[in-house]
């Protein structure tokens, strides 16, 4: 097992703080190592596995060896918000920390959390800024690009995510939520792009079912403007113009993103009208595909 698969985790917290994580994860040995060393010092961590067959499990197993407060679940796939709801009513703690595998907290962050778990009992969670590596890159983008502002961390019990989301899902607050301004939640997987692309065609596909099932039907003018505006939105708005062409080949493939969203669901709207049209013949409809 490599460094780099398993570090050395985080300096510890001076003690434990009243935080459960919550990790869900099928055959991520690549990054998860690095995930887990930044929880050092919370109260619990608890891992959500779906069947991994690399070296995951045994990385998670020896961090658990190393004191790491690991609980370690199996638990089939049921799609991206029901497992990451699931991992959340598993967690014990007054508050909960909800991150991917291959996100990992800084040590400015980290130094924060204390704060943050000392909050008022008005706030019901904390938005955690996030910044990325680009695609096909190992660095971190500029710093001076717009981290974006996600909620993470909440208080048990005041949140929850939304069952009916098979992609793009996320915590809701039942209450009032703060960014912290302090630290990053650095997600810095840097994929190469063909691989990339297959997860953007995958999510894609998952949002315009999403939308399928929400009874929403295809728009023209979406599927002419909305990939534009998704460029411009990330390039300049998100300032992705700072890193050169990385940022373009950035913008240009969130723009990809959302073309083949708007596509597919154009194109699955009329497949399943024209299947209405046609008894016995089956529709298709896929959820919870994981990629």
């Amino acid at each position: 097992m490599t460094d780099r698969a398993n570090p050395i985790p985080a300096r510890p917290l001076p003690a434990l703080l009243p935080i459960s994580a919550t990790v869900i994860c099928k055959n991520e040995e690549a990054c998860i190592g690095k995930c887990l060393a930044s929880l050092d010092g919370l109260a619990e961590v608890v891992v959500v596995d779906s069947g991994s067959t690399d070296g995951t499990l045994a990385i998670v197993e020896d961090f658990a060896k190393r004191g790491l407060p690991i609980r370690l679940i199996r638990q089939d796939w049921l799609g991206y918000a029901r497992q990451k709801q699931f991992a959340l009513d598993q967690a014990k703690a007054p508050w909960v920390l909800s991150i991917d595998a291959d996100e990992w907290l800084d040590d400015d962050l980290r130094a924060e959390l204390p704060r943050l778990a000392n909050a008022d009992e008005s706030i019901a969670g904390w938005q955690l800024r996030r910044t990325l590596t680009l695609y096909g890159r190992m660095a971190p983008v500029s710093l001076w690009t717009r981290p974006e502002r996600i909620l993470r961390l909440v208080r048990r019990g005041r949140a929850h995510f939304d069952a009916d989301l098979i992609v793009h899902e996320g915590l809701i607050a039942d209450g009032k939520t703060e960014v912290a301004r302090k630290g990053l939640l650095r997600h810095e997987r840097g994929l190469p792009l063909d691989e990339q692309m297959r997860k953007e065609v995958v999510y894609a596909r998952l949002k315009a079912e999403q939308r399928l099932a929400n009874g929403r039907k295809p728009s023209r003018l979406k599927l002419m403007f909305n990939p534009s505006i998704y460029f411009l939105r990330i390039f300049f708005w998100n300032r992705f113009f700072l890193c050169g062409w990385a940022g373009f080949i950035h913008a240009a493939i969130g723009a990809t993103y959302s073309l083949m969203t708007e596509a597919m669901h154009r194109q699955l709207y009329y497949a399943r009208k024209a299947s209405a049209d046609t008894p016995g013949r089956p529709s298709g409809a896929r959820e919870g595909v994981r990629p």
